[in-house]
């Protein structure tokens, strides 16, 4: 990267981190434009082998999807495809496996991580997981 790329990069980062700069409460605050209004957004990570294989088909993620997500988040959500990848700690191997992505705009009520720690809970105890990759970010957003 040029000097004019790495000080492009340097005052976008800038910029990003005083718009997100965290209130006095702790919670980030954005400055939204228009319509769009400051939210949070939780991306959610499903690793779909169970050891090493695959056991979580489609049909048992849309009965997953229907019992505990829609039910916690019935405002809406976003499901698509990923490939997941991690180092498997014991043998330090790469491990690859098929994914689903879910993406939530929180509705921003006082028990939103709570619902998305009763899904993760849920899908980990079902399906014998380790861990569910959990993401929350601020962001602004309109519907």
């Amino acid at each position: 990267m040029n000097k004019f790329g790495r000080a492009l990069l340097s005052c976008a980062v800038a910029a990003l981190t005083l718009a997100a700069a965290p209130a006095q409460g702790g919670e980030p605050t954005l400055s939204c434009r228009g319509a769009l209004e400051p939210k949070r957004v939780a991306e959610l990570l499903f690793g779909r082998d169970i050891g090493r294989r695959f056991g979580v088909g489609e049909a048992a993620w849309a009965r997953f999807l229907t019992r505990e997500l829609t039910p916690r988040f019935p405002d809406g959500l976003t499901v698509s495809e990923a490939i997941g990848q991690w180092r498997d700690p014991v043998s330090g191997k790469t491990v690859r496996e098929p994914t689903k992505r879910v993406e939530i705009v929180l509705p921003g009520r006082d028990d939103d991580d709570a619902r998305l720690d009763a899904v993760v809970q849920s899908y980990k105890r079902e399906f014998h997981q380790r861990s569910i990759g959990v993401i929350v970010r601020p962001a602004c957003a309109s519907f």
